[in-house]
C-alpha cells in the first residue's frame, strides 16, 4: 500500500509558484490565480492555521487516531480546503479532522484545494460544509443554522436554498435551541434524539422540561412515550368517555369503613352504574400484602 510518507505528486509546480514572493497571488485577478484557485496543491502543514470560524469544537480522539492510522497507510485521499491569507499562509475552511490526523502522525505536507475568500465567505463555507457532515448531533446542526442566520444575515428561506433543506426542517432544528441548556447537552451527548427534543419543546415550563428529561433517562422512554407524557402534562390527552359515578349509599360507606378497620388499611371504593364498582386495597410492602391476604382468607 502507498504510505503517506511518500510525497504525493499533486501540484508540484504550483507549490514552487507559491513559494515565490515575487509572484504572490492575493486575489482572483492576480497573474496565475487561475492556475492556483480550485487546484490541488501540496501545502506544508506549518503554513496552515485552524479556522476560527470552525463551528465544530470537539473531536473524538479515538476516531481521530483511526483516521490517522488510515492516512498513514493510504495517504490523505480527500484534500482539505484552505483559503489564502498571506504569502505562504493559509487558513482551514474544511477538513480539520484530516489536518489534525496528519499532524498526529507527523506528516510534513497535505493536499489542499486553495480558495481566495473573505472572512464572511470563509465562515459561510465552513458552516455549510459542517452541516453536510453525517456525524453531527442535532444541537450542532441547530447552532450552525443559527450562526448562518445571525452572522451571514440569511433568512430561513435563503438558508434553505444554501443548505438544500426544507424550511420546515430548518425551523424544527432552530426550535431545539429554546430547550434548557441541560437538555441540549443531553442531546449532544447522545442521551436524547431529535424526536425527544421536538416533543420537549412543546412544554413551556423549563422546570417541567427538566422533570420530563429526567423521566426519559430513568425509564428509557421512547419518543412516542415522551410525546404521550408531554400531552398529559399539557392536559391535551384525548379524554376518554368518563364513566358515570354513582353516589355512595350509606351501607357502602359503612362497609368501606369496616373493611378499613378490619384490614388495617385505608380501603377505597369506586362505584359505577347498576351497582357495579371496584374495591381498592392498598399495601405498603410484600409483607403487608401477605398480612392482608391472610386476613381476607381468614387465616389470621
Amino acid at each position: 500500500m502507498a504510505k503517506a510518507t511518500k510525497k504525493q505528486a499533486l501540484g508540484r509546480g504550483l507549490s514552487a509558484l507559491l513559494k515565490d514572493p515575487d509572484q504572490d497571488i492575493r486575489s482572483a485577478e492576480d497573474k496565475n490565480a487561475d492556475k492556483l484557485v480550485g487546484h490541488i496543491v501540496e501545502l506544508e502543514l506549518t503554513a496552515i492555521e485552524v479556522n476560527p470560524f470552525q463551528p465544530r469544537t470537539s473531536f473524538n480522539e479515538e476516531s481521530l487516531r483511526e483516521l490517522a492510522s488510515s492516512i498513514k497507510e493510504l495517504g490523505v485521499i480527500q484534500p482539505i480546503t484552505v483559503r489564502k491569507l498571506d504569502f505562504n499562509k493559509y487558513q482551514l475552511v474544511s477538513g480539520e479532522r484530516r489536518y489534525r490526523a496528519s499532524k498526529l502522525i507527523g506528516l510534513g505536507t497535505i493536499p489542499a484545494y486553495i480558495r481566495i475568500a473573505n472572512d464572511q465567505e470563509s465562515l459561510e463555507m465552513a458552516l455549510v460544509e459542517n452541516i453536510q457532515r453525517q456525524d453531527l448531533d442535532p444541537i450542532e446542526i441547530s447552532l450552525s443554522y443559527q450562526r448562518l442566520i445571525d452572522e451571514i444575515n440569511l433568512t430561513q428561506e435563503q438558508l434553505s436554498d444554501r443548505v438544500g433543506k426544507n424550511r420546515s426542517t430548518i425551523a424544527n432544528y432552530l426550535r431545539l435551541l429554546k430547550l434548557d441548556p441541560i437538555i441540549q447537552t443531553g442531546m449532544r451527548d447522545g442521551f436524547l434524539t431529535m424526536g425527544h427534543g421536538r416533543a420537549l419543546i412543546n412544554v413551556d415550563d423549563p422546570q417541567m422540561q427538566l422533570d420530563i428529561y429526567e423521566k426519559i433517562l430513568e425509564r428509557s422512554l421512547s419518543v412516542r412515550d415522551t410525546e404521550k407524557l408531554v400531552r398529559e402534562v399539557n392536559g391535551t390527552t384525548p379524554a376518554k368517555a368518563a364513566a358515570k359515578v354513582e353516589p355512595m349509599s350509606r351501607d357502602l360507606k359503612k362497609g368501606v369503613k369496616e373493611f378499613s378497620e378490619y384490614l388495617g388499611a385505608k380501603v377505597d371504593i369506586k362505584v359505577a352504574g347498576k351497582g357495579k364498582g371496584k374495591l381498592i386495597i392498598p399495601f405498603n410492602s410484600e409483607e403487608d400484602f401477605n398480612r392482608i391476604k391472610k386476613l381476607i382468607q381468614g387465616e389470621a
